[in-house]
């Protein structure tokens, strides 16, 4: 079994940024991808940003936080990042990690990331 535990959600001003964390911890073997998902209320949830163990696939990033959005991954340490810039209330959001070993994909808790305007 694996384990993720987001952080790095609250609160924070249009504008503003968060960083958010994802450890995956248990029977870590091979990692072929992990990214990062949001649902805000009354909508589904939707892929923000993902990538996979090949350096050469690069990282995807759903068109509404390009160039704003930054996702970034420690295979020593198992962790990916999310690094979140110039905010929009419309980020407002629990953020979900998951990760993909095999066939098996694994979701995190997931963190509340909340926008003011």
């Amino acid at each position: 079994q694996v384990q993720l535990v987001e952080s790095g959600g609250g609160l924070v001003q249009a504008g503003g940024s968060l960083r958010l964390s994802c450890a995956a911890s248990g029977n870590i073997v091979s990692i072929t991808t992990m990214g990062w998902y949001r649902q805000a209320p009354g909508k589904q949830r939707e892929l923000v940003a993902t990538d996979t163990s090949s350096t050469s696939s690069g990282i995807y990033y759903v068109d509404s936080v390009k160039g704003r959005f930054t996702m970034s991954r420690d295979n020593a340490k198992n962790t990916v990042l999310l690094q979140m810039n110039s905010l929009k209330p419309e980020d407002t959001a629990v953020y979900y990690c998951r990760l993909w070993q095999g066939l098996n994909n694994y979701w995190g808790q997931g963190t509340q990331v909340t926008v003011s305007s």
